[in-house]
């Protein structure tokens, strides 16, 4: 949750600035580590490292100029439109600190205080696994952005629930994202086997109409997690399908990305689906869907919900001379009010996902979904495949266009709306199971100490530690004590504590909250 500054926050921010110049160590390190380095290390998918002072100040005029346009951290949703779960999002004052620690020449502070580099490994993030697939090992055969469906029987004899999907590249400098997909029908096998290669050749989906897409990966990804009593259905016999994107300059260099799966523990569950009910056929409302060559033009779809329902994410499609997309919603019982859902301004097709909404929406049957997408077919758009330009028709190829918005939903149950999906990965019901609610910082940034507002639906025991970036416990302020319902205040000094950005984390049980925390003297 982000919180905004009072005043006098303000007024403290403006004598910081003014009495200290952000240094790397205590300022800019913690943020580049949290944010950047996943991607930018040896073996990452970005194309330089920042892993060290030297690295991050030889790149600081990229580093402002990329974070000060919101390029980076790569972010395609409009954060000021609607909010979303696991959001890769710079703060103003993040970003204000970059570019005056650049603006300073980029010096270094005392090397003492920096934090150690982050440790990046391909291990699982997930508790329990009951299933690992990985694709043939595959050598990559083009110097441009290569697209490469793999397929791999599931081996299930019987119908089974997933409740967490995670894929794990098999080489992280050049695997820039998957799609996952679940075929019955035995087309992609065939598409596979008619290659002689590993894989086949696909672009925009599968290539197979009937294939449904279950989950997807991009740098910084965590697992898909889905909550408890709900999971993706995966039927006997199946195939799972993975498509990788291989990034330019990835020619023969090898990959075997795989995919680990953890069912329910039955099949008691609502099915989750993913499906597109606003498409460019049956909802478009200006269709058909072309694009003539030097002209630009936005086409709109529309579909009526039928039932109610729960949405947990969503996630729209297009293809290159895709140039923005958003999409609303009007309920029935307020049809004058606009429930944003997602508006993507600049989109990029290599940085599409599935994006949780921090909770569950209920969408009541006769809501109205609405979606408008925007397509730049002139020697404007840099993404254009061809040049001069060409009339662009519907298609899964290269060259083709789409109009998609998928959404991940199930069948709505009472109190579905309180399922929190937070930025600590942990899905759960407000319930008489479930404990912590709302978690606060005041003030944030903090100076010599911070309060910390725990909301908490039934009394039990709490730990709450302050972290650094890298997990390590820098002040346990808590150990297993016991809260009452309603708010809870707790007090953590933070004077003797090195300017920088940290983690406070609550817990109790399996649950977990966490907040950024950033401290300056």
């Amino acid at each position: 949750m982000k919180i905004g500054l009072p005043v006098t926050m303000l007024v403290l921010c403006c004598l910081f600035s003014q009495a200290q110049t952000p240094n790397w160590s205590e300022h800019i390190a913690p943020i580049v580590y949290t944010n950047c380095s996943n991607c930018h290390r040896e073996g990452g998918i970005a194309p330089f490292a920042l892993m060290s002072y030297e690295e991050a100040s030889n790149a600081s005029f990229y580093l402002a100029n990329s974070v000060s346009e919101r390029r980076m951290p790569p972010w395609p949703p409009s954060p000021s439109y609607s909010s979303f779960a696991h959001e890769r999002v710079l703060t103003q004052q993040e970003i204000d600190l970059i570019n005056q620690w650049h603006a300073a020449g980029a010096p270094e502070g005392n090397p003492d205080l920096a934090p150690p580099p982050p440790v990046f490994n391909s291990a699982s993030q997930l508790s329990s696994i009951d299933l690992t697939k990985k694709i043939t090992t595959y050598t990559v055969q083009s110097s441009q952005d290569e697209y490469r469906c793999f397929t791999i029987p599931s081996g299930l004899t019987q119908k089974k629930f997933a409740e967490a999907i995670e894929v794990i590249p098999g080489n992280s400098s050049i695997v820039h994202h998957v799609l996952v997909f679940y075929d019955t029908t035995g087309q992609c096998a065939q598409n596979d086997a008619n290659d002689p290669l590993p894989g086949y050749s696909c672009f925009g989906g599968s290539g197979c109409g009937n294939s449904r897409l279950i989950g997807l990966w991009v740098p910084g990804s965590t697992p898909q997690l889905y909550p408890q009593g709900m999971g993706i259905e995966l039927n006997a016999n199946g195939h799972f399908v993975l498509q990788v994107h291989y990034a330019p300059g990835s020619q023969g260099q090898t990959d075997s990305s795989k995919i680990n799966i953890r069912f329910t523990p039955n099949n008691f569950v609502r099915p989750i689906f993913i499906s597109s009910p606003l498409d460019h056929i049956t909802s478009l409302t200006n269709g058909p869907l072309f694009i003539p060559a030097n002209t630009t033009k936005t086409f709109y779809s529309q579909y009526t919900v039928p039932i109610n329902v729960s949405v947990l994410a969503i996630g729209p499609h297009m293809h290159l001379i895709g140039s923005s997309i958003k999409s609303y919603a009007f309920a029935p019982d307020a049809p004058s009010d606009t429930v944003r859902l997602i508006d993507i301004p600049k989109w990029n097709f290599h940085w599409q996902g599935l994006y949780f909404f921090p909770k569950v929406k209920k969408m009541s049957s006769g809501t109205v979904l609405r979606g408008e997408a925007y397509y730049d077919n002139t020697g404007n758009n840099l993404f254009n495949p061809n040049n001069p330009p060409e009339p662009v028709t519907l298609g899964e190829g290269t060259g083709d266009e789409m109009m998609l918005i998928y959404f991940a939903y199930t069948y709505y149950l009472n109190g579905d709306e309180n399922i929190i999906q937070d930025s600590s990965a942990v899905f759960t019901t407000v319930s008489r199971k479930q404990m912590i609610g709302d978690v606060q910082l005041v003030p944030n940034p903090a100076q010599h100490d911070v309060r910390l507002l725990v909301q908490c639906y039934q009394p039990g025991d709490v730990i709450i530690t302050l972290n650094d970036v890298t997990g390590r416990i820098i002040k346990q302020v808590a150990d297993a004590y016991t809260v009452g319902e309603m708010m809870n205040t707790f007090t953590i000094p933070t004077a003797d504590i090195p300017n920088g950005l940290y983690i406070v984390q609550v817990r109790s049980g399996n649950e977990q909250r966490q907040m950024k925390l950033m401290i300056q003297h």
